[in-house]
């Protein structure tokens, strides 16, 4: 009897540290090669424990493309980097101001996550005739985004990319004011936002201060419209306004509108 309990008793042991082995190798996965993104657990990688590229597969992935969903870009949630996350990546680069390389380098998921946590979502862009940009005059792309002339100063390429990041995120009053990075931006929220892209604001002004701030009359590069009720200026010969984003979904506009009624300031120097 004593013989028997002795061998139970250590049977059961055997028997635990068995069944704890198991366990604790039942959800561990093999570590994957430098060659497809580290020396770490593939399928059960993190958002942000690595850049992600294309031909990539992972949990890090599918989070990934929910993400770019939530932002309003069409992209199948599978895990696997194809071409059609890669060209819904460009559209988000694209769309923010961000170098459109298809990939998603650490910076990138910082930012695309921060801006679907913050209720960020692209608008639908319709309707938007593209142009190109020439050596004075920007460029606009069929996904409501505008590109800088060749020939324009970098504080231009500055504005028109900082205007990028938000040209089609939702009109919402007041916003843009209590802080820079917000989930909607109001006209001279928007006009703000884009002149800090190029350090030419240490805080957001309302329209009639825009109506006050800089230098009298038209510039060369910038020219912005404001008075009590409504500010928007014109970059390299586009219209960024939020008016304008009602008909195309975005706060690049080809066509101008009146000027009257309004004061007309541009930054010195530009």
């Amino acid at each position: 009897m004593l013989f028997a309990l002795a061998g139970v008793a250590c049977f059961i042991p055997l028997f635990g540290a068995g069944s704890a082995t198991a366990a604790s190798n039942k959800y561990k996965p093999a570590l994957t090669s430098s060659s497809s993104g580290g020396a770490s657990m593939d399928r059960f990688h993190h958002l942000g424990s690595r850049a992600l590229r294309r031909d990539l597969k992972g949990h890090d992935v599918r989070v990934a493309q929910d993400y770019l969903r939530k932002a309003g870009f069409r992209v199948q949630i599978d895990g696997f980097y194809g071409p059609g996350t890669v060209r819904a990546v460009r559209q988000f680069e694209r769309a923010n101001g961000r170098p459109a390389d298809g990939t998603l380098s650490m910076a990138d998921i910082t930012f695309l996550r921060g801006f679907v946590e913050r209720g960020g979502q692209a608008a639908r862009v319709r309707g938007v005739r593209s142009m190109a940009a020439t050596a004075d005059h920007a460029g606009l792309n069929a996904d409501g985004t505008a590109t800088a002339p060749e020939g324009a100063p970098p504080e231009i390429a500055a504005i028109i990319a900082a205007g990028n990041r938000i040209a089609t995120l939702p009109y919402r009053y007041g916003g843009g004011h209590g802080r820079w990075e917000d989930n909607g931006y109001d006209c001279s929220g928007s006009v703000s936002y884009a002149l800090h892209g190029a350090n030419l604001l240490d805080s957001p002004l309302a329209s009639g201060d825009l109506a006050r701030w800089g230098e009298s009359g038209p510039g060369e590069w910038v020219t912005i419209y404001a008075n009590g009720g409504h500010a928007f200026m014109v970059v390299a010969g586009l219209r960024f306004d939020t008016s304008g984003r009602s008909a195309t979904g975005t706060r690049w506009q080809a066509d101008m509108r009146s000027p009257s009624g309004y004061t007309i300031r541009h930054p010195p120097g530009l």
